[in-house]
């Protein structure tokens, strides 16, 4: 099931940043006093109440933009209002309602979405009473909270929760789903049509033809594939030219519903920061990736493949079990070998490991590498299984799993790559102290 989106928005230095933290219970945006230091989207998955929903931190947003910078983090802004399925507008207790706050009221107003307004820095029960004066905004109950102190943030994830309509779980398909992902004109919708032979979607040299995902489903080698191609994001007027990050919000959707991602990027500019922020939610939502090079035949003559490829891998590393593919989907070439690593992948996250064999490994594992003590004590693995598939998720049974070091979890992760292939798809390892199943 896509989880829904839920956009925080509001001007600069209003605690946008603090309230994703606290959302996603873990410091993940730099946090400044001074106004506009996150200029870039993070965006984070949570659960509440049984609801998953993928939460979006956002720039500081300016409605009278009063420099170029300014003009850039309201174009992201922008986006990022249209792609989501719900709005937290966060305002401040302590400045009160500020002409800037009007300027955004109004235009969250036009976006027609569910809409939350939170009055924050509401520490105090004095300040709580301040969130009234926001009322003014027109925009329904302002509900008063401290993201900073954790006050009324529950509150505030009940009304997310119930301002979004239920979602029924989508019907299960028997079929591999493969995601086309990427930046704006990588040559997503081409390499769409490169694939099924035909111009099933428009290819258009300007960024962001392809406003929705398209889904479709054909054979490869008598076996059905779904294909969701996820082509850049169309806006009116200066948008379309600072919208780039911000197609990371048609890109997490595809891939929550995919098996395996394509990531499509070009030899001009092999690996970008964005590529690799799509690159990790693929790694985070344990699903399969290939990494495709579009556009080879543009360098071909040029480059140095095994240089772009040492390159790549190296601001690609921790997803070192990724295969690499460069192609031509202009005049498609190399087409199948991705067709063949998805569905090897695909394939990959259904294996099943019998206990006696994976225990086998373990003990051969073990043996070659004992685990490093800490503080005098040495992490002892009993026993292992797998529990799930999709993806391989593998549970050890330990004396402590506080003592599993991470580089010693990257050496059993390795390990069973290496025994069992699972080349593509990320492994889940589980660390449970026996008796505690």
């Amino acid at each position: 099931m896509t989880k829904p989106i839920v956009a925080i928005v509001g001007k600069p230095n209003v605690g946008k940043s603090t309230l994703f933290n606290r959302l996603a219970g873990k410091r993940l945006a730099i946090i400044e006093d001074e106004p506009g230091t996150t200029r870039d989207r993070l965006y984070v998955d949570i659960t509440w109440r049984d609801s998953s929903l993928t939460i979006i931190d956002t720039g500081g947003l300016v409605a009278v933009p009063p420099s170029e910078l300014a003009q850039r983090i309201k174009e992201q802004v922008e986006v990022a209002i249209a792609e989501a399925d719900a709005i937290i507008f966060l305002v401040d207790v302590l400045d009160g309602v500020t002409y800037m706050d009007r300027d955004i009221a109004e235009m969250l107003r036009r976006s027609d979405k569910p809409l939350m307004l939170a009055a924050n820095k509401a520490d105090n029960e004095k300040r709580g009473y301040q969130a009234a004066q926001f009322y003014k905004l027109a925009l329904g109950d302002p509900l008063p909270i401290s993201a900073y102190h954790d006050i009324g943030v529950n509150d505030l994830l009940d009304r997310v929760v119930d301002s979004l309509p239920y979602i029924p779980p989508e019907e299960e398909i028997e079929m591999t789903k493969v995601a086309i992902v990427g930046r704006p004109n990588v040559g997503k919708s081409m390499l769409l049509n490169a694939i099924l032979g035909e111009d099933r979607a428009i290819v258009n040299d300007s960024p962001g033809t392809t406003r929705d995902a398209i889904d479709t489903t054909f054979e490869y080698d008598g076996e059905p594939i779904l294909l969701i191609d996820t082509a850049g994001i169309r806006r009116s007027g200066r948008i379309a030219g600072g919208i780039e990050r911000y197609s990371v919000l048609r890109a997490l959707r595809a891939i929550d519903r995919a098996d395996v991602a394509l990531l499509l990027t070009e030899a001009t500019q092999p690996l970008t920061a964005q590529d690799t922020h799509i690159a990790g939610y693929v790694h985070e939502a344990f699903k399969g990736m290939v990494l495709v090079v579009n556009k080879w035949d543009l360098v071909e003559e040029i480059a140095n493949r095994p240089q772009y490829t040492r390159d790549i891998r190296q601001r690609l590393k921790f997803m070192p079990y990724v295969p690499l593919f460069y192609i031509s989907a202009k005049f498609r070439q190399g087409i199948g070998d991705v067709l063949r690593a998805a569905r090897e992948i695909s394939e990959a996250r259904k294996k099943r490991i019998p206990t006696a064999l994976l225990n086998s490994m373990v003990g051969d594992a073990v043996a070659a590498h004992t685990p490093p003590s800490v503080a005098g004590r040495r992490l002892k693995i009993f026993y292992a299984t797998q529990d799930q598939i999709s993806p391989p998720t593998f549970v050890f049974f330990v004396n402590d799993p506080t003592l599993m070091h991470f580089s010693y979890q990257r050496y059993l992760e390795n390990r069973l790559r290496r025994s069992f292939g699972f080349e593509g798809t990320p492994l889940r390892l589980i660390f449970k102290r026996r008796g505690h199943e």
